[in-house]
C-alpha cells in the first residue's frame, strides 16, 4: 500500500482473487468508499451520512485521493442503485471524466457481497439482508430480503410482508407511526387515535392510511423493529440512529436476565408460496399484552423462529445451505445469537459480517466485489 493509500484507509480485505482497479462509492448512510485493486479491496474511513455539504466534500475529496493513488487506470465505478445518492452522481460525473463503465449495485445485495468478500467466498449463498432501508429494483424502498447471491447475480427469493410509511420517510423517525401502520393493517384503523391520542398528528396517520395517501411500502425489518417498539410504548418519536430498536432490544434483555427464554409464537407468522414472510400474527399478540419486557423477549424468540424456518424454505427451493447475515439489525446481539443457534441446528452454514461493521459502513465493499464480479 502506498503512503496516498494508507492515509485514506480504515480496513484491508484480502480477496480471494485479482481484480481489475475498481472504485466503490458506498451508500448514504455511514459513508465509506472502497478501492478494490489487485488481490485487496482497500475501505476508507466513514464521512458519515451524505445529508451536510461537509460529508460530501469530504466524500468526493476521498474518491480523488484513491483515484490519485492508483498506479494504474481506474477499470469500473460502482454506486447504489439510488440515482439521486450525491455518491451515485458523483459516480456518473468521474465515471464521465475518466470515460469507464459505471455500475449500480442494489443495496441488499452490496451488504451481502461484503460479507462474501471479506470471507472470499465466490459460490452462491442464500442470504438475510435486515435494515432500514434501501432502493430495490423494483423502484420500492426494500429492507427486509431473503436473497441468492451469486457474484454479480442476485435474485430476491423472498421479502417481508409490506407495511405502509404513513407521512413517508417520517415515519422512520416516528415508531408510532409503524405502529399505526399495523393497526391499520390488522383492520383496526380505528384504535389509532385512541392509542396514539398523545401524537397530534395521529387523526391525520389514520386518514392518510384510509385513503392509501402518501403512505409508500416498504418490507423494511428496521421499521418492523420501531413497529413493534412503538406497539409496546418503548418509543413513540426517535431522537437518534435506531433508538426504537435498540429499545426493544433491551426490554428483552431485561427480561432474560431473570427468566427462561419464552417459546416463540406457534402462529406467529405465515410464509407464501412465494416467499413473503408475514409477522403480523407476532405484531398483533403485541398489542393485547401488558407484560412489556415479556413480549418484547416473546417477538425476538418468534423472529429468530420465523426467519430461520424462512431460510429453510429458501434452501429447499435452492439447495444452497450457506446463509450470509448482512444488514444494520444484525447489531441486534439478541438475534444474531439466535440466529447463529438456530442455523447451524438447522444444518446452515453462517457467514458474518468480521472485520467490517454490518451495516452501511460496509456498502462501498460489498458494491466493489460486485462490480469485480461483473468484469470477468
Amino acid at each position: 500500500m502506498n503512503a496516498k493509500l494508507h492515509a485514506c484507509v480504515q480496513h484491508v480485505i484480502r480477496l480471494p482473487h485479482a481484480v481489475p482497479p475498481i472504485l466503490a462509492m458506498g451508500a448514504w448512510f455511514n459513508n465509506t468508499l472502497c478501492l478494490a485493486v489487485g488481490d485487496y479491496a482497500y475501505l476508507t474511513q466513514s464521512v458519515g451520512n451524505l445529508d451536510t455539504p461537509e460529508a460530501c466534500r469530504a466524500h468526493a475529496l476521498l474518491a480523488r485521493k484513491l483515484l490519485s493513488a492508483l498506479d494504474e487506470p481506474i477499470h469500473t465505478i460502482a454506486h447504489d442503485l439510488h440515482p439521486d445518492f450525491y455518491s451515485s452522481r458523483l459516480a456518473a460525473q468521474l465515471a464521465a471524466e475518466l470515460n469507464v463503465p459505471c455500475i449500480a449495485v442494489q443495496h441488499h445485495h452490496a451488504h451481502l457481497a461484503a460479507v462474501c468478500a471479506e470471507h472470499g467466498i465466490v459460490q452462491p449463498v442464500l442470504g438475510l439482508a435486515l435494515d432500514g432501508v434501501g432502493l430495490g429494483t423494483d423502484g420500492t424502498a426494500w429492507g427486509g430480503e431473503l436473497l441468492q447471491v451469486h457474484g454479480a447475480d442476485c435474485q430476491r427469493l423472498g421479502h417481508l410482508h409490506p407495511l405502509a410509511l404513513a407521512g413517508g420517510d417520517r415515519a422512520a423517525q416516528e415508531p408510532w407511526r409503524m405502529a399505526a401502520a399495523v393497526l391499520h393493517e390488522l383492520g383496526r384503523n380505528a384504535e389509532i387515535v385512541s392509542r396514539f391520542g398523545d401524537q397530534v398528528a395521529a387523526p391525520t396517520v389514520s386518514t392518510l392510511l384510509q385513503r392509501d395517501l402518501h403512505c409508500p411500502r416498504t418490507s423494511s425489518m428496521g421499521r418492523v423493529f420501531d413497529a413493534a417498539a412503538g406497539l409496546l410504548g418503548l418509543c413513540a418519536v426517535m431522537q437518534h440512529d435506531a433508538q426504537a430498536a435498540i429499545a426493544l432490544e433491551q426490554a428483552a434483555t431485561r427480561y432474560l436476565q431473570h427468566h427462561d427464554a419464552p417459546p416463540a409464537l406457534a402462529q406467529g407468522w405465515h410464509i407464501s408460496a412465494t416467499g413473503l414472510l408475514d409477522l403480523l400474527p407476532t405484531l398483533a399478540y403485541l398489542t393485547e399484552t401488558s407484560d412489556v419486557e415479556r413480549a418484547a423477549a416473546i417477538f425476538h424468540q418468534t423472529l429468530i423462529a420465523a426467519l430461520t424456518e424462512w431460510v429453510q424454505y429458501a434452501a429447499q427451493q435452492t439447495g444452497i445451505h450457506t446463509v450470509a447475515l448482512g444488514g444494520g439489525c444484525f447489531f441486534n446481539q439478541l438475534l444474531s445469537a439466535g440466529l447463529h443457534a438456530s442455523l447451524p441446528a438447522a444444518g446452515f452454514k453462517i457467514l458474518t459480517a468480521q472485520a467490517i461493521p454490518p451495516n452501511d459502513t460496509a456498502i462501498a465493499l460489498g458494491q466493489a466485489w460486485v462490480a469485480a464480479q461483473s468484469s470477468f
